[in-house]
């Protein structure tokens, strides 16, 4: 039985974004949530030169990943712009690396340009490995009694019979293992768990301010833009990487005009990734990384945006999706941007 049947039986439909939607409540009454991350595939890259490969190639230190910590990843163009994002982890004879499933072919076809002279192999494996979201305050200890060995320390991971364990900001933790023990371990887990939609997941990552990148923003970003250094997911020190040059200028000689921001938006749905942000004054001034429906509130959600600051900083700058008129509402992050960052450098 595939992973989507398994779901099915579960009260749970698949769309053709990859987003899951539960049909009816199932599993326990509880605050402690799981969502299937359907929305998410996974590939790996394996082989001696697996780490030498990868770090080469992405925007984080490999050698950190390697050392036991779960980072995000940028791949870039030689102009520094971002064609794929990916959480990477460990697995048998290399690493695997987790992406939006809409991005993944093309993210496996970027890397595969350059692996033609190493020792390295790419397959894309979200058919046999899949992914589960755990989340609430009990979430830890839900998964201890499920025998796994929980990490204690956001982006730290565990490993476990070809299961990768890792530990999200907030209480989170995404769980990648094999279809089979999926399929065997979802019905223990909801017998003290909630079975969550994509949306509940989402709505956690954008408050959390964690980036994604979509079909419709790729090649639209550098990392700095979306933040990806507040979560190690660009190494200043490792040395060269595609479109290294570009992202170091920027961090030691540039200036950053638009970061990624946090904001409320009201509509009875989620805008797409890449829909502009505009002011009165000023059209684009803003580019959507994601959005998703607030799961407490009717008509409303939140969304993450790489924004002008300047007009993010107005406080008077009446802000509005395009083609809509509702007025969007300014939110904090859950963590703070380095104001050198947005000094001009001088020689």
């Amino acid at each position: 039985m595939s992973w989507l049947d398994t779901l099915n039986t579960l009260g749970v439909q698949v769309d053709e974004r990859g987003h899951c939607q539960v049909s009816k409540p199932t599993g326990a009454s509880s605050s402690t949530t799981i969502t299937p991350l359907t929305h998410l595939g996974l590939f790996d890259v394996v082989g001696p030169d697996a780490e030498k490969f990868l770090q080469g190639q992405l925007s984080c230190d490999i050698a950190q990943v390697s050392a036991g910590r779960s980072l995000l990843g940028a791949h870039c163009n030689i102009k520094g712009s971002m064609i794929s994002l990916s959480r990477l982890m460990p697995a048998e004879g290399g690493f695997w690396l987790r992406t939006e499933r809409q991005i993944l072919d093309a993210a496996m076809a970027n890397l595969k340009k350059y692996m033609i002279f190493s020792k390295a192999e790419t397959q894309d494996r979200s058919d046999t490995i899949v992914g589960l979201g755990i989340a609430g305050e009990q979430a830890s200890e839900l998964l201890q009694a499920a025998g796994f060995n929980v990490p204690r320390e956001t982006e730290a991971f565990s490993l476990s019979e070809s299961s990768v364990l890792i530990k999200t900001p907030g209480d989170r933790f995404e769980l990648w293992l094999p279809l089979e023990k999926a399929t065997a371990l979802l019905p223990e887990l909801q017998k003290s768990a909630t079975l969550s939609d994509t949306n509940l997941w989402l709505s956690e990552e954008i408050r959390y301010g964690i980036p994604s990148l979509s079909s419709d923003t790729l090649e639209t970003f550098i990392p700095q833009m979306v933040n990806l250094q507040t979560f190690d997911g660009v190494s200043f020190t490792k040395g060269c990487y595609t479109g290294q040059e570009v992202v170091t200028r920027l961090q030691h000689r540039g200036k950053l005009n638009r970061p990624m921001y946090r904001l409320r938006f009201n509509a009875d749905s989620a805008p797409a990734a890449g829909t502009k942000i505009n002011s009165a004054d000023r059209a684009g001034v803003g580019t959507l990384v994601s959005a998703a429906m607030d799961p407490d509130l009717n008509n409303s959600g939140e969304l993450l945006a790489v924004m002008l600051k300047t007009s993010f900083d107005d406080a008077t700058a009446t802000l509005t999706l395009e083609g809509s008129d509702q007025p969007l509402q300014r939110l904090d992050l859950p963590y703070e941007l380095d104001a050198e960052l947005f000094e001009r450098k001088t020689m």
